[in-house]
């Protein structure tokens, strides 16, 4: 697989989102061939140790994980999703388009064609939870955030990826 630089998104905490200090990775078009196949983006994120792979969409609403980063593999469709939360940036994806969001970087889907789906996955398997930037839970949150430990593969390129370089630098 030839290598596609990912564009690196970085946007400040607000309220109760507290984003990250590390960037969100955007690889356009990195995968090919997916429609309707969820089961090669299963075993590449599974080859690079990103496990609990799951299909659907991604949530309308503004959330993120407190306990583990994710990535996000469109499979079929296209859709807006804001990253960052209320204040955030709103970036469009497609077909072959793969998004890392490291812990407490929020997202939600703002627009979707019918046919959109993702395949999910996280670092080593590691449990989700769901948050929604609620103030009163930012101490718990960020204690949370504290506790997650840097991927050791790129979900797409692995050991030597563009996310263990970049990532490993913040």
């Amino acid at each position: 697989m030839d290598l596609v630089e990912p564009i690196t998104l970085i946007i400040p905490s607000h309220g109760g989102f507290p984003n990250s200090h590390l960037p969100v990775l955007l690889y356009q078009a990195v995968i090919k061939n997916l429609e309707g196949n969820p089961s090669l983006v299963e075993e590449l994120f599974y080859s690079n140790d990103w496990k609990g792979p799951w299909v659907n969409g991604i949530y309308s609403f503004d959330h993120f994980h407190s306990t583990t980063h994710e990535v996000l593999a469109v499979i079929d469709g296209h859709a807006k999703v804001r990253l960052g939360g209320p204040i955030g940036k709103t970036i469009e994806i497609g077909v072959g388009d793969v998004v890392i969001l490291p812990a407490g970087f929020s997202h939600a889907r703002m627009w979707s064609n019918q046919s959109f789906t993702v395949v999910g996955a996280y670092p080593e398997g590691r449990s989700w939870d769901l948050r929604r930037g609620d103030p009163k839970e930012l101490p718990i949150v960020l204690s949370n955030l504290q506790q997650v430990p840097l991927p050791k593969a790129d979900p797409i390129y692995g050991l030597n990826g563009p996310l263990v370089k970049i990532w490993s630098q913040q």
